[in-house]
């Protein structure tokens, strides 16, 4: 694997996001929408605490996620460009991996700009370092499941709005899985397997401020194996 050819492919998509109003459009409603959050509990709720922040924080990604990645692989079929991608001299692997650091990159990017706000509750209030530290090291790891799970979507189709509306989609369904609501009603036997599978579940867990070896397992078992489906559905149009 040749990592120079993923850091181009990277640097390349990084800057294409930031050549186009999608970068800012996507900053500017992920600040003000958390920022509302934030502001709401301080306000109308008398409360000074990171927590409404991170525990809307997945519905938010929801539908901004898919729609930073709805473009990486759909827009290379539409314009025709992928059959050139294809024959680079560049595995699937190294263009996957580019593509994925890329907008990963781009969420890490946003969620420190949203770093103003424990700022602004270490001079109003008496913030807990341990549930923000865990809050951000989860948004990071649940993020990147939804980034994985959104350049998957993108690479099957080449339309962005197809891409968009099946990864909020797959999205939903890996992250309710885990949930109480889908919990009280699963059968007894298959409780467990539920909620280990669901996103939700084990970014609540990384959210108390304990870090588990087992949810990053999960998370990086997660990212990996969607990557993986990333490189075969590539594979697939290359041999086709």
């Amino acid at each position: 694997m040749n990592f120079k050819h993923i850091s181009t492919i990277m640097h390349k998509e990084l800057c294409g996001y930031f050549n186009s109003p999608l970068a800012y459009i996507f900053i500017t409603v992920f600040l003000t929408l958390t920022s509302w959050l934030f502001f709401r509990g301080f306000f109308i709720d008398n409360v000074a605490s990171m927590r409404p922040f991170f525990t809307f924080l997945p519905w938010v990604f929801l539908f901004l996620i898919p729609a930073v990645t709805m473009r990486l692989w759909a827009e290379e079929q539409k314009a025709g460009t992928l059959e050139i991608l294809l024959t680079a001299p560049l595995n699937e692997w190294e263009a996957v991996l580019g593509k994925f650091l890329a907008s990963f990159a781009f969420l890490v990017i946003t969620l420190l700009l949203s770093l103003v706000l424990p700022i602004i509750l270490f001079f109003i209030g008496e913030p807990d370092w341990g549930m923000i530290a865990g809050g951000y090291f989860g948004a990071v790891f649940l993020g990147g499941a939804y980034l994985a799970i959104g350049l998957w979507i993108s690479s099957l189709t080449q339309n962005q709005i197809t891409a968009f509306i099946l990864s909020v989609l797959m999205i939903f369904i890996f992250f309710i899985i885990g949930e109480p609501v889908v919990l009280h009603t699963a059968p007894p036997f298959l409780l467990s397997v539920f909620k280990y599978l669901g996103l939700g579940s084990h970014f609540s867990s990384i959210l108390r401020g304990v870090i588990d070896s087992r949810d990053l397992i999960y998370y990086l078992t997660f990212i990996g194996f969607f990557l993986y489906l990333n490189v075969t559905s590539l594979n697939s149009r290359k041999w086709h």
